[in-house]
Parts: C-alpha cells; sequence; structure tokens
C-alpha cells in the first residue's frame, strides 16, 4: 500500500479538513461554553427548555478532556499528511 509521501504528496482538500478540526478541537478546550450556546439554539422547539440542558462544571471538564484528545489525534494526522 502507498502512502501519500510516496505517491507524490498530499491532499490540499484533507489538510483544509484537518486545519478544520483543529479550530473545532481548539474552541472545545478553550470555550466549550461557546459551543453549548451554538447547540442550544438547535434544540428549541423540540426541548422546553434549552437553557436547563447546559453542562455543569465537571461536563465542561469533561469536554475540555475530549476536546484534547481530539487535538492530539487531529495533530497526529495532520503531521502524517505533511
Amino acid at each position: 500500500m502507498r502512502t501519500a509521501s510516496e505517491s507524490g504528496g498530499s491532499s490540499p482538500v484533507l489538510i483544509s479538513l484537518l486545519c478544520l478540526f483543529l479550530i473545532m478541537g481548539l474552541v472545545q478546550v478553550i470555550r466549550p461554553q461557546l459551543l453549548w450556546r451554538l447547540n442550544s439554539r438547535l434544540q428549541r422547539g423540540w426541548v422546553k427548555n434549552p437553557e436547563g440542558t447546559e453542562p455543569t462544571g465537571k461536563g465542561y471538564a469533561m469536554q475540555r478532556v475530549t476536546g484534547a484528545l481530539f487535538l492530539a489525534v487531529a495533530t497526529w494526522m495532520l503531521v502524517q499528511q505533511i
């Protein structure tokens, strides 16, 4: 099986997508409340009290840990493509 470097380079679309993933991961680590605010707007209409679904401090901490793992994987994938 040939790798991207053996076949003459990596896909610019894939690299752009991975950079977008890195930005999303950074937002999840730095400001998970921003993601909740954006998603709470999507809940209107089928959730009676969207503000009542906001995570606790521990929930936000778990989102940050998940975001850090996501960042690590996305960074590793980006390095493999470059």
